[in-house]
């Protein structure tokens, strides 16, 4: 690993990062207002909560986001902690988007989408169509940033100290371990899950130590909103701690589960034999989707 290999990686996240930033911030100013009124209002019961999870973030394309938003409803007084629950856990779910959307693979449609966004945004006349143009823009930007993270990865293939560390994080603790902390450290679970996908992009990353990173980053994620709770009324901190707890729970089912012998690793790979980029999307979405069902 040198210093060229390490800035083509950090500047392919943070183009990552700003496309996925740019998309979310065009697609919310395009729904404009009516999102939180849809926080407000349709979350009257906790299916219906989840249901708003979902589409709120797939919108903004952040977990972290959408329940740093519920607490902040919650501390106002807008919305009672049950109303919460329900949104966050669809907020995991609707967080998922961002991983699948990547396992498409459209890089090679990155500069078409680019640049109708900036075409849209400099000479559209409609603010609508301008906000539309960041999401193209904001689409094609992520998808050229995971292309720069994954062909800045390419040396790892033959990199000694690597291929041991990721011959030890098939252990479920040590790779939950990394996944927590590296998510921490860049505040965003779907950029680290994209860099988890670029590794398997290059081979670098297979299915049996990549599913128990994956469980990590989901309680990573959690950092941002309990942060954001600090400060808060007892309510407002109990759901910033009922993101945490459903995550560590669902993780701990998962591993104790598949310790015992269930083929989750198996089922994904047979969904899509040979592709670990959807497989770790796949997985992720039946993560959040079954720690919600049994919520």
């Amino acid at each position: 690993m040198n210093f060229k290999m390490l800035f083509a990686l950090g500047g392919g996240l943070g183009l990552f990062l700003y496309g996925m930033n740019m998309m979310g911030d065009g697609l919310e100013k395009a729904a404009g207002s009516r999102m939180k009124r849809l926080l407000e209002i349709l979350t009257t019961n906790r299916l219906m909560g989840v249901l708003v999870g979902i589409i709120v973030t797939a919108i903004i394309q952040s977990s972290s986001a959408s329940t740093v938003m519920v607490i902040g409803f919650v501390n106002a007084g807008l919305m009672n902690l049950a109303q919460a629950t329900g949104v966050i856990l669809g907020a995991n779910i609707g967080t998922t988007i961002t991983a699948q959307l990547i396992a498409l693979n459209l890089t090679d449609y990155a500069p078409i989408a680019i640049f109708l966004g900036v075409t849209f945004i400099l000479f559209a006349k409609k603010r609508y169509i301008r906000h539309i143009g960041e999401v193209l823009a904001g689409f094609g930007i992520l998808f050229l940033g995971m292309d720069f993270m994954s062909k800045a990865m390419v040396p790892l293939r033959d990199e000694p100290v690597f291929q041991k560390l990721m011959s030890q994080v098939s252990h479920p603790f040590l790779g939950v371990l990394v996944g927590a902390l590296f998510t921490v450290i860049i505040q965003s679970s779907s950029a680290s899950i994209g860099i988890l996908q670029a590794l398997a992009m290059q081979g670098l990353v297979d299915m049996n130590s990549g599913i128990y990173i994956l469980f990590g980053m989901n309680i990573g994620t959690c950092v941002t909103a309990m942060l954001a709770s600090i400060g808060t009324g007892v309510n407002a901190r109990r759901a910033a701690a009922i993101h945490l707890i459903f995550n560590i729970i669902t993780t701990s089912l998962f591993i104790i589960l598949i310790t015992a012998g269930l083929p989750f690793v198996k089922w994904m790979q047979n969904l899509t034999p040979g592709n670990v980029v959807r497989q770790i999307a796949n997985s992720h979405t039946a993560f959040n989707v079954f720690g919600t069902v049994i919520t």
